[in-house]
């Protein structure tokens, strides 16, 4: 494939990724938008968003890919493998070629990080699912296991509690690190069982999930809750393996910018839940896809 060029590339398209686009393009700049997996990101998994803005995240992020379809966007489903500077311009390699910019955005988020745990991989989409509003009605009648102490896992958990007999919400901790809105809502359903102070070690099963060996912190007792289905909520990891060294990064691995959101590379920026300093709420996914835009736009002298 020979060489595309645009002004501005946008790696991802989640919320922060097309709201980049959508302002980007909006300023009348050649703009692509490049993603290997869903577009529209961890959102479209919510049917009922929590707080603003309204309504799924499913129709969220539909409107924005109709928004920036329609103000021609070239939006590319392939696989970024590397960043590169060129000098007069911006690499960016994907599994299909190579696509030329003046400036690129990262917005390409972040995913759910897994327990690491054996039989977690084994038995993915076989009782192991990180997505209760898709799965959630598959577990009618029957107990599950959601593991974290976060907005999400408390999330997850009262979705899978309008289905499940039962939900067991395994937390490392002695109480819940979510909002309170939510730990109140968890505290009110009587088929939500907190299991304190431990973790999970093995998910056990033969072809589908039959359960999950927890261990107990505080004296190492081992024990098993019998289940046909495991969701881990313990929080999320930055995708940006392909960005390069010259970009800085965190303890964590998320990418570091300055108050305009460029990172140390001129000309790339960093937006959403790849950068550090995100602050996890979709109004701060949205703000930051515009800042990011704008800064693009005055580097080009809009």
């Amino acid at each position: 494939m020979p060489d595309s060029k645009f002004d501005v590339i946008v790696i991802g398209a989640g919320i922060t990724g097309l709201t980049a686009a959508k302002h980007a393009a909006q300023s009348g700049l050649a703009t692509a938008n490049i993603e290997a997996l869903l577009f529209g990101g961890l959102v479209i998994n919510i049917n009922e968003l929590d707080g603003e803005p309204h309504g799924s995240g499913t129709e969220l992020a539909s409107n924005l890919m109709v928004e920036v379809a329609e103000l021609g966007v070239a939006n590319l489903s392939e696989t970024v493998t590397a960043l590169k500077s060129d000098g007069a311009s911006l690499s960016v390699v994907t599994d299909a070629g190579r696509h030329r910019a003046r400036a690129v955005i990262i917005a390409s988020g972040a995913q759910l990080k897994r327990l690491g745990i054996p039989g977690e991989a084994e038995f993915e989409h076989r009782g192991v699912s990180q997505c209760a509003d898709c799965d959630g009605p598959m577990y009618k009648d029957q107990d599950a296991v959601v593991v974290g102490g976060g907005d999400s896992a408390l999330q997850e958990a009262l979705v899978l509690a309008n289905f499940c007999r039962r939900v067991h919400l395994v937390h490392r901790g002695t109480k819940f690190r979510a909002r309170r809105h939510l730990v109140d809502a968890v505290a009110a359903r009587n088929n939500i069982q907190p299991v304190w102070n431990t973790v999970a070690e093995e998910v056990l099963g033969a072809k589908m999930v039959t359960g999950v060996r927890v261990r107990n912190i505080a004296d190492g007792a081992t024990s098993e809750i019998p289940c046909t289905g495991l969701f881990a909520y313990i929080g999320l990891e930055p995708r940006c393996e392909f960005a390069p060294p010259e970009i800085r990064r965190d303890t964590n691995g998320y990418l570091m910018t300055d108050a305009s959101l460029q990172t140390a590379l001129a000309g790339v920026y960093a937006a959403g839940a790849v950068r550090a300093g995100y602050g996890g709420r979709l109004t701060h996914a949205i703000a930051e896809g515009n800042a990011a835009a704008k800064a693009v736009n005055a580097q080009f002298g809009g």
